[in-house]
């Protein structure tokens, strides 16, 4: 592959994490929070109904397919991270690099589809939760949403770390809300093992399962995470190189995963809360809010929202 002959990627914040002097979890640290950014993506309105629906419908039996879903997004996403570190390179340069321009342009305009899906995705999902907490209308917690835009960039004006350290929190108060939610709803242990096992699939537990892959796999991360990681400073040697790659798998590995058990939290709550009770067609998050009061009360379906 041809050397980067364009512009460096994320040019405000290239490289403008300092790694060098750092040992041990400092060290650790100073690579954590490329990854917490991508992971987000992972933890959409679309994921979360695919979630219900499976786990409405089919109970636990599904759960094997999410962590399928984790480990195939973690090795795309490591891999993506190891063409940004050791190329130097963004997915979308690497493809103009190696392929030519008609295959490029389809490319092109299949990442900035997927990349518009996400986003409204995330707006919509924002506006939902907006109206189950406080009641707002739908076009206004859209409309809130836009402030969202110009929170992210005053953050990336002061710094890379900033915003990580934003995305950082908001990823770890989810990830606390689903423990809290596991907490009240008490799952079963053996039958949450039972269905991380591999199982024959039919029917519409297919179309479901095709459904939470294509919902749980992002391609437009891997564009992103390729340049994410090139905010961080490092020694442009092979110890350099391999440190990085090491420190940034860790990321990676920690950021996925605490995605995966949000996921896998949601597959568990609709198992444990409508499967069992026989509410088997939940496929909406607002039907999900309501019917979970109705069983546990008033702040398992707060810490849903």
């Amino acid at each position: 592959m041809a050397e980067n002959k364009y512009s460096e990627s994320l040019e405000e914040v290239h490289s403008s994490v300092s790694t060098s002097g750092k040992k041990g979890w400092r060290k650790l640290f100073a690579f954590i929070g490329p990854a917490y950014l991508v992971s987000v993506g992972y933890m959409d309105p679309g994921n979360w109904a695919t979630d219900i629906a499976g786990g409405s419908q089919f109970g636990y039996k599904l759960l094997w397919i999410l962590l399928m879903s984790n480990l195939i997004a973690l090795l795309l996403q490591s891999l993506s991270a190891r063409l940004g570190i050791v190329k130097g390179l963004d997915l979308a340069q690497a493809s103009r690099n190696a392929f030519p321009a008609w295959a490029n342009y389809p490319l092109y305009g299949l990442a900035q589809i997927a990349i518009i899906a996400c986003d409204l995705a995330e707006i919509i999902g924002m506006a939902i939760g907006l109206n189950l907490l406080f009641g707002l209308p739908l076009i206004w917690g859209i409309s809130i949403t836009i402030l969202d835009t110009f929170l992210l960039l005053f953050l990336l004006n002061k710094g890379m770390r900033m915003m990580e350290v934003f995305i950082v929190s908001m990823v770890f108060i989810v990830g606390v809300s689903f423990l809290a939610e596991m907490l009240i709803i008490q799952p079963s242990i053996i039958e949450v093992a039972k269905g991380l096992k591999p199982s024959y699939l039919s029917g519409n537990a297919l179309y479901i399962a095709i459904g939470i892959i294509g919902a749980t796999v992002m391609p437009h991360n891997l564009y992103l995470h390729s340049s994410l990681v090139q905010t961080r400073k490092i020694e442009k040697t092979r110890k350099g190189i391999l440190e990085a790659l090491k420190f940034n798998l860790i990321d990676t590995t920690i950021a996925l995963n605490l995605a995966f058990f949000v996921n896998a939290s949601i597959l568990i709550l609709a198992a444990t809360a409508f499967y069992k009770n026989g509410f088997f067609e939940v496929a909406e998050i607002q039907d999900a809010y309501k019917l979970l009061e109705d069983i546990f009360g008033s702040l398992a379906p707060t810490l849903f929202a």
